[in-house]
């Protein structure tokens, strides 16, 4: 199986979906090698990068699970380096 590192980053603007969010990085956790979370509290947001090394199908279901939730925005850079699972 293929498997690509990808950073995903997520805007979050509505803190009552925190909890559903939580609960999908948690379903992802595997593919999950890093995550940091950045407060704004200016502006009553976070801002939360996560970097991965998962099979695209993954990374993709994981993105539009979490593009799914009302008021977060997530948006995904891949690595083009993809390397193969024994």
């Amino acid at each position: 199986m293929q498997t690509r590192i990808a950073v995903m980053s997520i805007i979050v603007e509505n803190g009552d979906t925190v909890e559903k969010l939580n609960a999908i990085l948690h379903e992802y956790g595997e593919y999950i090698i890093g995550r940091m979370g950045i407060p704004c509290r200016s502006r009553g947001i976070n801002v939360i990068a996560i970097a991965m090394d998962a099979p695209q199908d993954a990374i993709s279901a994981l993105s539009g699970k979490i593009g799914r939730l009302d008021g977060i925005s997530v948006k995904t850079a891949y690595s083009s380096v993809k390397e193969t699972e024994a």
